[in-house]
């Protein structure tokens, strides 16, 4: 595989330093990426740059992911309209063991491959270079007018920002381009990866290589991710999808992706999966001809959460995707653990009765139109039992005289009842 090639195709370069190409069709090369380590996990807004560096191990070069402990200290006006939080170093620590446990999914850091992917990070050769070695190695390099005119900080000048740029902020180009220069020196690193937003970061450290050792670097970014509708990639009401399941579910993670537009699917199978120009092709012509059964987004939704929650967790949340539509789904539901079966149930109406009472058994229709309000009378209740239209957990219930006991509790603590076809409400037993 030739890595420029693969990108082309996906859609993933926006803008590529004259020489790239031919740097890696000459040798193995090593490049890194910078991740923002701000968070103990990677959200969706981090996978472009993580698929890049899948890529380009599977192209046979080195990739080396680098946390960002001492930059994360500091932060980056690009794309920002206000300073980050700063972190102390045992956050950073934490954030950064959960990061690769999570590149670990995508990356080969383990074999005995020359081209096995590395992690580092930054606060490690930062830590203990003085402001005056700095200033003295490092800053004398790159003049002021090279770091004013970046978009990145003509943007902040020129009153994006409230507070305006201050001189941390400033500095941080340099840090970056430290980076490059470090990682250039220690491994031979000779590429820079990242989104399009960083390239005024990435060409500082290109210039301070050459400007201070004399070495040719290069760098390559792709586009920032998009929605067909301009609306921002990977936010959704409830804030980031993130990878940790902790976060976001699996289940929300891949209705996520089951979710976006037709427009938007076909170029996210392109940059999110590994399937080959011809299988997306199909796809699309799939998709073309029975748009309702929406192939491309199945297919994108089943590869991009098969390879960050593996294929287990997958087949659960396709099982509970189907429970809202299937009225055959009893033993589905029973197996959804509590953080599942809320989130397959956001925003239904819910009613909380107490547990002890549950445990003596409650008639169906004292819970129904007593101690909740599902129906608005018994009467209305029993009438709509006999006519098969109620039913607990997924299964259909036909005695309106039945009571309900804590045995029919799911996780312990709730009652899923359905009234008609789309009507569910949730009873919370405290």
């Amino acid at each position: 595989m030739d890595f420029i090639e693969e990108l082309t195709w996906r859609g993933m370069i926006h803008t590529m330093m004259p020489g790239t190409d031919e740097q890696l069709r000459k040798e193995m090369t090593t490049a890194y990426l910078g991740i923002d380590p701000t968070a103990d996990s990677l959200h969706i807004g981090h996978l472009c740059g993580v698929m890049m560096l899948r890529h380009f191990q599977r192209c046979g070069h080195k990739p080396i992911a680098l946390v960002g402990g001492a930059t994360g200290m500091i932060g980056d006006p690009s794309g920002k309209s206000a300073e980050r939080n700063l972190l102390d170093e045992a956050t950073l620590r934490h954030n950064q063991e959960a990061i690769k446990a999570q590149l670990a999914r995508f990356l080969d850091f383990e074999s005995d491959a020359p081209n096995r992917a590395e992690l580092v990070n930054n606060y490690d050769w930062m830590k203990d270079v003085s402001f005056l070695d700095f200033a003295r190695e490092i800053g004398k390099h790159i003049t002021v007018n090279y770091m004013m005119a970046k978009d990145s900080v003509q943007k902040r000048l020129n009153g994006e920002a409230r507070d305006g740029l201050s001189f941390t902020e400033f500095t941080y180009q340099l840090l970056q381009g430290f980076d490059f220069l470090h990682l250039y020196q220690d491994k031979n690193c000779k590429l820079q990866l990242g989104g399009s937003d960083q390239w005024g970061n990435i060409t500082t450290g290109s210039e301070l290589v050459r400007r201070k050792l004399g070495g040719e670097v290069f760098a390559l970014t792709c586009p920032l991710i998009t929605k067909a509708d301009g609306g921002k990639f990977g936010k959704t009401e409830s804030g980031n999808v993130w990878l940790d399941a902790r976060y976001t579910s699996p289940y929300k993670f891949y209705q996520f992706w089951l979710n976006v537009s037709d427009s938007d699917a076909e170029k996210y199978l392109k940059i999110f999966t590994f399937l080959t120009q011809e299988e997306i092709e199909a796809l699309a012509a799939e998709h073309a001809q029975d748009p309702g059964k929406r192939p491309l987004q199945k297919r994108l939704a089943k590869e991009v959460t098969e390879m960050v929650h593996g294929k287990e967790n997958y087949e659960a949340a396709v099982a509970a995707s189907q429970i809202l539509f299937s009225n055959d789904a009893k033993e589905a539901l029973m197996k959804l653990d509590e953080k599942t079966l809320l989130d397959v149930f956001e925003g239904v109406p819910t009613f909380t009765i107490a547990k002890d009472e549950l445990d003596a058994g409650i008639p169906l229709l004292e819970l129904l139109a007593g101690k909740t309000r599902i129906f608005s009378s018994k009467g209305e209740a029993r009438k709509m039992v006999q006519g098969n239209g109620v039913s607990l957990n997924k299964e259909k219930v036909t005695d309106p005289a039945m009571n309900v006991t804590s045995e029919s509790l799911l996780n312990g603590k709730y009652l899923l009842f359905q009234r008609g076809k789309k009507n569910y409400f949730l009873v919370i037993a405290e």
